[in-house]
């Protein structure tokens, strides 16, 4: 299994928007309330709130490749551009976000492992990330590579306020 990251660009625009609104579907759409959501989805991945995204300095998109075929995406935040802690030894992992296709094949462990190794490069404290607290399977995962809660955020889909676990991984 060949894997490769690549920083995404702006030429990229509409392949992101794309797959962010794919795996987001494909990943929450039966949990939520159909109304909130496609409004949610339609708004959070459009085209111009992920320009803006890719053009902050202080956030960085990865596509993920497997043998050359797109299966996902990362997104870190450093410093201001963090949703929440805005702390300078923090490294934010605010999106890791899989094809179905692709899912199980070990591919977020191995983007687990760049990120960290990124977080080390940049001299960071810890890694933290949200973590929806109905995503159960996601909350194992993330535990299994030693992250730990630390606290809650809400997350607003339509009017639907949502709970995120907020989770952190110490780095060496």
């Amino acid at each position: 299994m060949a894997l490769s990251l690549e920083i995404c660009t702006s030429d990229q625009l509409k392949i992101l928007a794309d797959i962010s609104r794919k795996t987001f579907v494909d990943a929450f759409e039966k949990q939520n309330n159909p109304e909130d959501f496609k409004a949610y989805v339609n708004s959070a991945f459009s085209e111009e709130v992920l320009a803006k995204e890719l053009s902050n300095n202080d956030s960085t998109f990865f596509f993920v490749y497997k043998d050359d075929k797109l299966a996902g995406y990362i997104k870190i935040n450093e410093d201001q551009a963090q949703t929440d802690i805005k702390d300078p030894e923090a490294l934010e992992l605010e999106r890791i976000y899989i094809l179905e296709a692709f899912q199980g094949q070990k591919i977020g462990r191995w983007l687990l492992e760049k990120v960290k190794n990124l977080a080390l490069e940049k001299r960071k404290g810890f890694i933290w990330l949200g973590v929806w607290e109905k995503n159960t399977d996601a909350i194992k995962f993330y535990q299994n590579y030693g992250f730990s809660k630390f606290g809650t955020h809400p997350y607003i889909i339509g009017s639907d306020k949502q709970t995120d676990w907020l989770m952190r991984y110490k780095l060496d």
